[in-house]
């Protein structure tokens, strides 16, 4: 069903939530009458932070006010004509606001659809007949929502009391200006003459005596009242303080960890606007609060009353202070985070926001932020609150920004789009350590002025663990580093330790979360890939999962050990486990489209599956011995021995060969593939991949086409003839022996050099 259609069916809050997308900006009409189109077109296609894209955005643009007017021509009747006036005039006014900055409309629109979209979903998790129970976001969504409810009843209550207090303390004044006016007159008793005093006196202390008492107890019934007012602004900040915890310390912390495993391929961690709606609410409702403490603050120093009020208000004016300045200093956030593998004199991007900035009024006099890089020791240090003399431990080009207002979507953030880090100033490094087990972070510092500088706040917030590298081969052990600290840190750590060894089924998690994001598929690793996994990373023959679940694996091993020292036959190439588990992808991107591939095999594994096939029948595993290749192991006839049968290994392909001629095409070529195992006929599975044939010629020039041959048989023959070898260029295990084969083919290249009559001289003779 379409959004718009659902969205008319929204009721209650969110009914008035999505009713107050639209205004001046956009109008609800044209929401209205543009429904399916406005839903067709690719909005998410555009890259707001990417100024080259403003001509896509243009274009965007352009097409909506054409639609707009074409509707508004279609309009006929009495009541059309109006409709068309009003659509023309609504055309004229979003090419006005929109043709100089298109991609605003875009930011705008991307708001609203992603808006309608999460208050239909939230309506239907609350309605859905699941025995009347929601989801736990809903479930949590709502009491957030009840939470703000009673704030509101709360505020609205003291914004009464406080009024009222108002009210009887300008009475009370009154009265006790009426008992000056009375202590006035009986003082000026004293000039007249006795009879005339006897006879006014009397009268005069009585009304005292009665304004006095009455002064006595209003008094008492005004302290009263402040005494009231504070206990319930006691209480608001209370619940102000338990709602800011779970807005600040839970969601936003939790919204942080989603962005730091979305670094290691999880999901996204999702838009702000809900978080920036909590946030808004939180600081209007302190806002208000903070200003009928002051208030009341005014009500006593204009009216002195001796009891505990005044120490009262003090506190309750420094801890909505302190509320304020942690909603303030929490809410500046980097929405989204700098590359955390950096590599010097390379450009890169980040943004940060404020999610209060709107509601604060903090753009009326827009902040600039300063980017710096620092260490792990000052990152640290500055959390300390230790003096960091301002120093920096590199330097970024194009590090400041000054911080823009888009009023479409009431979001106040600073878009830093062309950083570069000039240089680098590394520490000295403990023992073995590598520059690609360096941790730097990017600090982002402003500062805001609030409620016209009634106060200002330095702002600091850091990036998630940054590596720093000057080349593309540090990249693996890199992405390495940040993988391990994206995916066992812990919330509030201390900058930015982690544990030094983790159970083998947390690493697999990480490891199966990179892999999907790499080879962008939902279908992850499954049991028999990880046990292959812990095989090569604990030197381990075990097929049974359970003798893997308590091992741990430590950073060093994960980092550094040579999993080629498992395999007995190759040992001139060494590389870590993570380089192998990092380059793999690459790898599978070529056939993640190909549902029937069994990668995590090793040699002897695929020997026993094979063997109970029919000839031809071929599967794709990882090699072990070339980083980030691909082999083809198949069953077939063993050309030395009648009746026998044995596996054939390619020799393993990389990234390189499939950008020279893809995998299909590969396996087309060789036509001793029959079956792909178990039993799928390869052409079933791989003829849609084939590269079509090539078209007939242009100019008179014929197109020339790559194709992959195997030339083992030609070699046999001739060597068998010439040389009275067998099997030349296949090794005890039946794989092809890239330098044996060369030899052979020098060998015989030189043969055939050679006149024929040397060769067959004597025979001929």
């Amino acid at each position: 069903m379409a959004v718009w259609i659902q969205a008319q069916q929204l009721q209650g809050d969110a009914l008035h939530q999505m009713q107050s997308l639209y205004g001046q900006h956009f109008p609800i009409e044209v929401r209205h009458y543009l429904s399916q189109w406005l839903e067709s077109q690719l909005w998410d296609a555009i890259d707001l932070e990417n100024p080259q894209e403003e001509f896509k955005a243009k274009r965007l643009l352009d097409s909506l006010i054409l639609e707009l007017q074409n509707k508004a021509e279609h309009q006929v009747g009495e009541d059309g004509f109006l409709l068309k006036i009003k659509l023309g005039h609504y055309a004229n006014q979003l090419k006005s606001t929109y043709d100089r900055c298109p991609l605003e409309l875009v930011r705008c629109i991307k708001h609203i659809l992603y808006t309608e979209q999460r208050l239909i979903r939230e309506a239907t998790n609350s309605s859905s007949p699941v025995g009347g129970m929601m989801d736990s976001m809903s479930q949590k969504y709502q009491q957030i929502n009840q939470a703000f409810e009673e704030l509101r009843l709360l505020t609205q209550d003291t914004e009464n009391d406080l009024r009222k207090l108002q009210h009887n303390q300008e009475y009370f004044i009154i009265q006790y200006q009426e008992s000056l006016r009375i202590q006035a007159q009986l003082t000026s008793l004293a000039t007249l003459p006795p009879a005339d005093r006897q006879l006014r006196e009397p009268a005069l202390l009585s009304k005292r005596a009665t304004v006095e008492a009455w002064l006595t107890r209003e008094a008492n019934t005004l302290q009263k009242y402040r005494l009231d007012l504070a206990e319930k602004h006691q209480k608001t900040l209370q619940l102000l303080r338990k709602q800011q915890t779970v807005i600040l310390d839970d969601e936003l912390i939790q919204w942080k960890r989603r962005q730091q495993l979305a670094g290691n391929g999880g999901p996204p961690e999702g838009g702000l606007d809900i978080l920036q709606s909590w946030c808004e609410k939180l600081a209007e409702t302190i806002w208000q609060n903070r200003q009928q403490i002051r208030r009341a603050e005014h009500l006593r120093q204009q009216l002195p009353i001796p009891g505990p009020i005044e120490e009262l208000l003090n506190e309750l004016n420094s801890t909505i202070t302190d509320i304020i300045s942690a909603l303030v200093t929490s809410t500046f956030i980097i929405e989204k985070q700098p590359p955390q593998v950096l590599k010097t004199q390379t450009k890169f991007a980040a943004t940060v926001r404020l999610l209060v900035g709107g509601k604060l009024n903090v753009h009326m006099n827009p902040p600039q932020v300063k980017a710096t890089i620092i260490s792990e020791q000052q990152a640290k240090a500055l959390l300390k609150n230790e003096n960091t003399r301002n120093e920096s431990s590199g330097e970024i080009l194009n590090n400041n920004c000054v911080m823009e207002y888009h009023q479409t979507t009431g979001t106040l953030s600073a878009h830093f789009r062309n950083m570069s880090l000039k240089r680098i100033k590394r520490s000295d490094r403990r023992g073995a350590e590598s520059v690609t087990e360096e941790k730097f972070t990017i600090l982002f510092e402003s500062q805001f002025s609030v409620g016209s500088n009634e106060l200002v706040f330095q702002v600091k917030t850091l990036s998630l663990p940054v590596v720093v590298i000057v080349h593309g081969s540090q990249d693996n052990n890199a992405t390495a580093t940040v993988l391990w600290d994206n995916a066992f840190a812990e919330a509030g750590r201390v900058p930015f330790l982690v544990p030094d060894k983790v159970l083998w089924p947390q690493l697999c998690e990480a490891i199966n979360m990179k892999y999907k994001a790499e080879v962008q598929s939902n279908r992850g690793l499954s049991e028999e890939n990880l046990v292959f996994l812990a095989q090569k990373a604990f030197s381990s023959t075990s097929n049974n999962p359970d003798d893997y679940r308590s091992m741990t694996m430590t950073w060093s091993q994960f980092n550094r050990v040579s999993i080629m020292q498992l395999l007995e036959k190759i040992v001139s190439v060494t590389f870590s486990f993570n380089e192998w588990i990092s380059v793999l992808p690459h790898s599978i991107k070529h056939f993640n489209h190909i549902l029937a591939i069994l990668g995590f095999v090793n040699k002897q594994q695929a020997q026993d599956m094979l063997m109970s096939k029919p000839n031809g029948t071929f599967l794709l595993r990882f090699s072990d011995s070339e980083i980030g290749g691909i082999t083809i192991a198949w069953v077939a006839e063993n050309p030395n021995k009648a009746g026998e049968r044995m596996v054939w290994n390619l020799m393993p392909y990389t990234t390189k060969d499939f950008s020279i001629r893809s995998l299909a095409d590969r396996i087309s070529d060789l036509n001793h593939l029959l079956f792909l195992y178990p039993d799928r006929a390869k052409d079933e599975v791989f003829s849609k991949y084939y590269t079509p044939p090539l078209s007939k010629a242009v100019d008179g020039y014929v197109k020339p086409q790559i194709k992959q041959v195997l030339s083992h048989r030609l070699y046999q023959v001739v060597v068998s003839v010439l040389c009275g070898r067998s099997d030349p260029v296949l090794d005890g295990d039946g794989d092809f022996d890239l330098d044996d084969t060369m030899d052979v083919a020098r060998h015989v290249e030189e043969l055939l050099r050679r006149p024929v009559e040397s060769q067959w001289g004597g025979q001929q003779s």
